[in-house]
């Protein structure tokens, strides 16, 4: 596999040699098995279950076929997620997709993974996902308003981003204790909809007359079944979160492993029958009507407890805030180790152990998208994003199969799994721009675009100001952090 040219001997990118890192100064191995299995299942369930699939049956058009979606959807992630594995146990380091195209297929594809993730993907979702959460904490207090003040929205979802900046920022095992909370209270809630929906069955009170025309004007267009899975995909995100965290995995080669395989099975089976709960519940018009379907549903079920629905969505949401600020600022803190960010974002605070700089800066991009986002419009281009970006990862595991033999397996899965998952993944990005293009997708390309301007100005011909280098310094000593020390 190709190395960076830091390994090689060579200079890094960013022109100049960091300073040493503080002896034995590094981010700690403190995520065990079940706090690995409860970040992929905590990353996974978010508001996405709750609000994506009016949006799958909107694109399918029955709900037959939409329950055909979400398991499928599973599948997806879990052939997906063991891919993963095995690049994880041949690339033990943190970064996930940008470490494997690195070493893969070099520093620019890996640069514009990590300028498109830091600077847009990775803050979008978290500020899709707290603007979710600020619209069901909300909801209490705004009985019978399907919507509410957006600059409370708004106030609400940035108090939530610097809420978690402070829990991140104090300690990595708080953060890890939060996200095992919040998983069970996630758990918890989805079984809740899941008993109120057989309940409702027993009683006789279901919508089951109807599922004999289950399949019934099922969309035959592929754009939109893109489409579709587009919207139920974005509630399987965060199945290869815990591979950006893999130095600080206790026992990672098998551990990874293992923690895909019990959580994204959990997780799948969950959604499913949620799904079936709705549609015992409602009504397909009265899904395709309600501005909050997990609410709705709640009225109908539970009555005067009815206010559980927004509480449990809040959780799931604030956990799943908690779990992208985790992974993402790992993501930045190895690309700036490698030297495609700036040197003070690889950085970790001298006492707290904890990647500062790269949750600082996150944090500032998320507050910023909160200003003029909205949930729906982030849905399709994340899912875009996604999608290349693992497509190309899945590229790096058949390209190391044909290209390098007898690679230090300690877990490999059979050549067509990657094989399945790249043509899944060309399809995912090929099928909704061809068949059903929208803005959004143009944006994207002229973002990537600017990736190539922005890496050939910083990182080919060396444009970088002295003032860069002195904000640095100035920077370290008011956030007392000092480079690291890597331990694969």
């Amino acid at each position: 596999m190709e190395r960076s040219k830091e390994q090689d001997g060579s200079e890094k990118p960013t022109g100049s040699e960091p300073d040493s890192g503080a002896p034995g100064l590094s981010l700690k191995r403190e995520i065990g098995l079940w706090s690995a299995v409860s970040m992929t299942a905590g990353c996974m369930i978010g508001s996405g279950i709750f609000m994506s699939p009016q949006g799958v049956l909107v694109y399918m058009g029955s709900p037959g076929a939409s329950l055909v979606v979400w398991a499928t959807c599973g599948l997806l992630a879990m052939l997906g997620a063991l891919c993963y594995a095995e690049l994880g146990s041949l690339v033990p380091e943190s970064g996930g997709d940008y470490a494997y195209i690195l070493r893969t297929f070099g520093s620019l594809p890996a640069f514009l993974v990590i300028y498109t993730f830091v600077l847009v993907a990775r803050p979008a979702a978290i500020t899709a996902v707290s603007l979710s959460f600020a619209e069901y904490a909300l909801a209490p207090f705004y009985p019978g308003c399907s919507s509410f003040p957006q600059i409370t929205v708004k106030i609400v979802a940035s108090s939530c981003i610097l809420l978690l900046l402070l829990i991140n920022f104090w300690s990595s095992r708080i953060s890890t204790v939060v996200m095992n909370v919040c998983t069970a209270a996630k758990v918890f809630s989805l079984l809740i909809i899941v008993v109120g929906g057989a309940v409702v069955l027993a009683q006789g009170h279901s919508r089951a007359e109807s599922w004999p025309f289950a399949f019934h004007n099922t969309t035959q267009q592929a754009g939109r079944i893109g489409m579709a899975f587009y919207q139920g995909l974005w509630s399987f995100d965060g199945w290869n979160n815990v591979n950006m965290v893999v130095e600080e995995l206790k026992n990672p080669k098998q551990n990874l492993v293992w923690a895909v395989m019990i959580a994204i099975p959990l997780v799948t089976v969950l959604y499913v029958l949620v799904n079936i709960s709705y549609l015992l519940v409602m009504s397909p018009s009265e899904i395709l009507s309600s501005d909050a379907m997990a609410v709705s549903w709640g009225n109908q079920v539970l009555g005067s407890w009815a206010w559980l629905v927004p509480l449990a969505v809040a959780l799931s949401t604030f956990g799943t805030v908690n779990g992208a600020f985790f992974s993402g600022s790992r993501l930045c803190y190895a690309a700036a180790r490698e030297g495609h960010m700036p040197q003070l974002m690889s950085m970790i605070h001298v006492h707290r152990l904890t990647p500062v700089p790269a949750l600082v800066f996150t944090t500032a991009v998320a507050l910023v998208l909160v200003i003029p986002g909205n949930f729906s419009t982030f849905v399709n281009f994340l899912s875009f994003l996604s999608w290349l970006t693992s497509g190309t990862t899945f590229g790096c595991l058949l390209y190391l199969r044909i290209k390098t033999k007898n690679l230090p397996h300690t877990y490999k899965v059979p050549t067509f799994l990657p094989a399945i998952m790249l043509l899944v993944s060309l399809y995912l990005v090929l099928a909704p721009v061809i068949d059903h293009p929208q803005m959004e997708f143009l944006y994207i390309f002229f973002f990537l675009l600017s990736g190539f301007l922005v890496y050939f100005l910083l990182f080919r011909f060396q444009c970088q100001s002295k003032c860069v280098q002195a904000a640095t310094m100035h920077l370290q000593l008011l956030l007392e952090v000092a480079p690291t020390t890597t331990d694969h």
